[in-house]
């Protein structure tokens, strides 16, 4: 953990970008059952923002949580968002309407939302960064921060130009570590080298380190008992300089299992640690996977509404195990399909993981089609 936690009592924080849904809308019952079993445990760290579900990650916090605890017993973290605002004028009105969903006065983190190249001009246009410090003076934000997709060289470059920035926030796993386009190691160790303690996103790569292919779990079955989650969420916790490691749980199943090892943060043994190496192998020896993380960015620009991550994840699938068709089927019988795509290029343009989306759903659609024939 980080020299400075900032009230953050554990390593496993609360993700509430993909809460539990009972169809289109949040389980409530269930999230309030997560949440309390979140805090029973001694964690507190909560982390949202209003373009998850439209604000109804944010509104789900406040009814789950907000409302049944003291105030002084978590930490929430919310983030300003490129797309709530177009100049300077619009931060105030959204940062009332963020502490208003979530049902607080004030937010322990508050951070410059997905930063990078392509969105770090507008921020600074609209002196974003600015406003979040003077709220910090008037005690509506305790801390401000930002998190990041793109290269170490940008990531450095905020650092100098936003000296008083206090967290970062980036994706962090054992795929990615040595990833070119991700460089999570290159990311981290700039902000080791400015001493900025680190909020860990994607530990479990939107779930792909736990839907592994058959030779990887056998890896991991052949040490025991733990879940596959177990090693990515501690393979990241082990670092040092690590405020907190961030999994979207989505059920309570999966909560009971972060925190049964979380609880009691135990790093990766030497033993563990050979096991992570041969699957990080197992992978990097598939050129062919497509390395999306199902942030759904990319959906939210869509004209055409394609559902771009889980298609992936059916193509991912056929890859690793000739399956994924049935799931290919159900996506485009009720939706968009891959050859319905315009070319428009708005989905590259949001992509954390600067993919190249319009050649992979041709890919897809060629591999699927093959089937159906």
């Amino acid at each position: 953990m980080s020299d400075n936690n900032f009230g953050v009592k554990k390593l496993l924080g609360f993700g509430a970008m993909r809460p539990p849904m009972n169809g289109d809308v949040v389980d409530y019952e269930q999230f309030a059952e997560m949440v309390d079993h979140f805090m029973e445990n001694g964690f507190n760290y909560f982390d949202t923002a209003s373009v998850y579900l439209n604000g109804e990650s944010e509104n789900a916090l406040k009814k789950c949580l907000t409302s049944r605890y003291p105030r002084d017993q978590y930490i929430l973290t919310n983030k300003c968002s490129g797309s709530l605002f177009s100049k300077e004028e619009d931060l105030e009105d959204m940062f009332n309407k963020q502490l208003e969903r979530c049902g607080v006065e004030y937010f322990d983190f508050y951070l410059m939302h997905a930063q990078g190249s392509k969105n770090f001009q507008k921020y600074k246009d609209c002196k974003a960064y600015e406003f979040a410090f003077r709220k910090k003076k008037e005690g509506k934000i305790k801390h401000v921060g930002f998190s990041f997709h793109d290269t170490a060289e940008v990531l450095e470059q905020i650092l100098i130009e936003y000296p008083e920035i206090e967290v970062v926030q980036i994706q962090f796993n054992y795929l990615d570590f040595l990833d070119r386009s991700v460089q999570s190691k290159k990311c981290y160790e700039v902000c080791r080298k400015y001493n900025k303690p680190v909020l860990v996103m994607e530990p479990v790569k939107g779930g792909t380190l736990v839907k592994l292919p058959e030779e990887a779990k056998k890896v991991y079955d052949e040490l025991g008992e733990l879940s596959y989650a177990s090693y990515a969420i501690r393979f990241a916790a082990g670092f040092d300089g690590m405020l907190c490691i961030l999994s979207g749980m989505s059920n309570l199943e999966q909560m009971k299992d972060n925190v049964s090892y979380m609880k009691d943060f135990k790093p990766l043994s030497k033993e563990e640690m050979d096991a992570v190496n041969k699957v990080v192998d197992i992978y990097t020896s598939n050129e062919n996977l497509i390395k999306c993380t199902g942030c759904r960015y990319c959906v939210d620009g869509c004209p055409k509404k394609i559902n771009i991550p889980d298609l992936f994840t059916c193509y991912n699938q056929n890859v690793m195990f000739d399956g994924g068709y049935w799931g290919y089927k159900g996506i485009t019988s009720n939706g968009a399909k891959p050859s319905d795509c315009i070319k428009c290029g708005k989905c590259e343009k949001e992509c954390p993981q600067k993919l190249p989306i319009r050649e992979l759903l041709e890919k897809v659609e060629a591999t699927f089609e093959k089937k159906e024939k």
